[in-house]
């Protein structure tokens, strides 16, 4: 039987993608499927996608399920749907990974409880939003409505308990917290970082780079030993819903201009300077 015809060695990478789209390779078959070594594989296509393949089957297959879970489907068939060979697969991991038991995230969230409140800040109106794991996101802006919006749109049924001024023993130290660090100071924040395993590792990395330096995305993605993985750094710090907190503000491009920021420019300029002074 005649083999299938390899793609060309520049394409190799992304039919490695496509077959991973498509199926449940091991590493060994989709190494010999696209002509490359198992080991080179793994290394380039981290390097490429910013992923190992089995972290990219994983994401594909969580997609899946969530798109499965928000489309009203019964649990179990949703699971499976999605490749979990047994419900216990994805609850092992799935509250880390949803942020909830798939359950709950079906659910739009119901059953959690979100404690948030708007307060008045250095840099502006800001919502402060915790889990009881700590604060999962810090959102500038200038509307009220538009600010709790974007809270409710990843969970819409989950418990929203709005606290005035951030005024109960749970929230109120946080939202302090939060209003000292936008301002400037140091204060020490417990959050609750939902994201992919690379995003998380971003944000991580983000949170040790000291005030008043920066890193281009070129640095960071050489530092997370993914040299090639630079825009993937980029889209992991346009993913990041703690405003300074997780201090995206300090990523810049490799010639030195400022390059993106979820909350604008002017504002990245402006804390960026605030810390430099500092």
């Amino acid at each position: 039987m005649d083999m299938p015809k390899r793609p060309p060695p520049a394409d190799r990478l992304e039919h490695a993608r496509q077959l991973l789209d498509g199926g449940e390779p091991t590493l060994d078959a989709l190494a010999q499927a696209v002509g490359i070594g198992a080991s080179q594989l793994q290394r380039r296509f981290r390097a490429r996608f910013g992923l190992s393949p089995a972290q990219y089957l994983a994401q594909r297959k969580l997609g899946r399920l969530k798109a499965a879970l928000r489309d009203g489907g019964g649990v179990s068939a949703a699971l499976y749907d999605a490749g979990y060979g047994s419900p216990s697969r994805v609850y092992e991991a799935g509250a880390a990974r949803l942020g909830m038991t798939p359950a709950r995230y079906r659910a739009g969230g119901a059953g959690e409880t979100l404690r948030w409140s708007l307060v008045d800040t250095a840099l502006g109106l800001a919502l402060v939003a915790a889990t009881s794991r700590g604060v999962c996101m810090v959102e500038l802006g200038e509307d009220a409505a538009a600010l709790e919006a974007k809270l409710r749109h990843e969970f819409p049924h989950a418990r929203h308990q709005r606290v005035d001024a951030g005024r109960d023993e749970f929230l109120a130290p946080r939202v302090q917290a939060i209003a000292r660090r936008l301002a400037g100071g140091e204060s020490a924040v417990a959050v609750d970082l939902v994201g992919t395993a690379f995003q998380k590792k971003v944000w991580d990395a983000l949170m040790r780079i000291p005030a008043g330096q920066t890193r281009s995305y070129a640095q960071l993605a050489a530092q997370l030993g993914q040299p090639a993985a630079a825009r993937a750094v980029a889209s992991a710090c346009a993913h990041n819903r703690l405003a300074v907190v997780v201090p995206c503000h300090r990523v810049i491009r490799s010639d030195g201009s400022l390059g993106g920021y979820r909350w604008g420019l002017p504002l990245k300029q402006q804390l960026l300077e605030r810390e430099r002074a500092a």
